[in-house]
């Protein structure tokens, strides 16, 4: 280990009766690497590697909490869609619920979220998770993240909340009991942000993918160790994670999030996006939500599939719920594809599991599709549909409001006819 070594070298400059000697201090430069000379030994001057040592981190971990207290990740979403935290000490009978926790804020000039003049933003809680990255022994008040929605100071919320939009969509539909399953590809990178995972140095694998997909063996699965600590991490937090798998292309990966009712499965995979980040941090590993990040050769892009059921649809005779569903987003299919993500043109060309995003439709089984209806849905009459269009990269408060706002509207549409394979 770098830290490891370093900390020899240091020991080599103490004198037998333990005092320091002076340092000749000279900075050199290897291999474009700065490094201080100190007693006539090298020590890199390279930060951030405390990371790759357990044994460090371990000894602060270690330290007992003071009672009644406990740490909270404040986690907001900002202006470009990614996730921003910071942390709090809070009395434990405050993080009992949303509702009792402060609200905070932060410097929104920072994230592109206020002027520099008029910088402050406010946080306002609306979900809690327990904080796999900060566990206590069995007994003790757990550590927490906060999924927060963003506000001025007078209240109003910020144009990039998008959760606010979201929850005026589901706002008085409880009943229809809207589950929402979301499938969140994405794609793991050497930390040169050019190299996914298994693939070879500024080139591509020589077999092309098939064998990738749900896959065992060296030579074909990339990244299980980041999803199975993802796994684990988003359980212990009370994540709705229902499943992972490998994906088609080498590198790729996926997770899936639900069912989960209503706004709670924005919030529920936006935090597990921001878990997903902080375990990649610690392997260091670069992961990108780009629904197209290999544009050269034949490989599938990402997305996430985003799974519908109401109480209708999954009760008998539910297959014309769906139906008539899948009408009315046929019928506003531009505008869903306009908010499905940035990129997804690169990735929805008819090819690779897609349709093309120009063209609506939707068949039983057809992953070709733009709706797909499972074979167990159309044999049982019951179910739910999976929307194939969003992207990995989309809003999910989006997505989730807008297929609501859309499937519950009061609007006569056409019929289209399936897409199905005859048998």
């Amino acid at each position: 280990m770098l830290f490891q070594t370093a900390l020899l070298l240091l020991g080599s400059a103490v004198s037998p009766a333990g005092a320091f000697t002076a340092p000749t201090r000279a900075f050199t430069r290897r291999s474009g690497v700065s490094s201080l000379k100190m007693g006539g030994s090298i020590l890199s001057t390279q930060t951030g590697m405390s990371s790759h040592d357990p044994t460090l981190i371990d000894k602060y971990m270690a330290l007992g909490m003071p009672k009644n207290k406990v740490l909270a990740e404040y986690v907001w979403v900002d202006a470009k869609g990614e996730l921003r935290s910071k942390t709090r000490t809070l009395p434990t009978d405050k993080t009992l619920s949303p509702d009792t926790l402060p609200k905070w804020n932060f410097d929104g000039s920072s994230t592109d979220q206020a002027p520099g003049d008029d910088s402050e933003v406010i946080l306002k809680p609306q979900a809690i998770f327990k904080d796999p990255f900060r566990p206590v022994p069995e007994g003790d008040d757990a550590n927490i993240l906060v999924m927060c929605d963003t506000y001025t100071p007078s209240g109003e919320p910020l144009p990039s909340n998008t959760r606010y939009k979201a929850a005026q969509a589901f706002e008085g539909k409880e009943d229809l009991v809207t589950w929402f399953g979301m499938e969140q590809e994405f794609t793991l990178f050497n930390m040169d942000q050019r190299t996914p995972l298994g693939w070879p140095e500024q080139g591509a694998p020589t077999r092309a993918q098939g064998p990738y997909y749900c896959s065992v063996g060296p030579e074909n699965s990339f990244g299980r160790q980041i999803t199975d600590c993802l796994y684990r991490a988003c359980l212990y937090a009370g994540l709705e994670i229902s499943g992972t798998n490998g994906e088609v292309m080498p590198g790729q990966q996926e997770y899936q999030v639900g069912p989960c009712v209503g706004i709670d499965a924005g919030d529920q995979l936006y935090m597990s996006r921001y878990i997903l980040a902080r375990v990649c941090e610690d392997f260091q590993v670069f992961c990108t939500l780009h629904p197209k990040p290999i544009v050269d050769g034949d490989w599938n892009g990402a997305g996430m599939h985003t799974n519908v059921s109401t109480e209708e649809m999954r009760n008998e005779g539910g297959i014309d719920a769906i139906y008539k569903a899948i009408y009315k987003l046929g019928a506003k299919h531009a505008q869903h594809i306009a908010a499905y993500g940035e990129g997804n043109e690169l990735r929805l060309t008819g090819k690779f599991e897609t349709a093309d995003m120009d063209t609506f439709c939707f068949g039983v089984a057809n992953r070709g599709a733009s709706i797909r209806i499972g074979r167990d849905t159309d044999a049982e009459g019951k179910g739910y549909f999976e929307d194939r269009r969003p992207s990995s990269n989309c809003d999910p408060y989006t997505v989730s409001g807008m297929i609501m706002a859309t499937i519950t509207e009061d609007i006569e549409v056409p019929v289209i006819e399936p897409m199905n394979k005859q048998s």
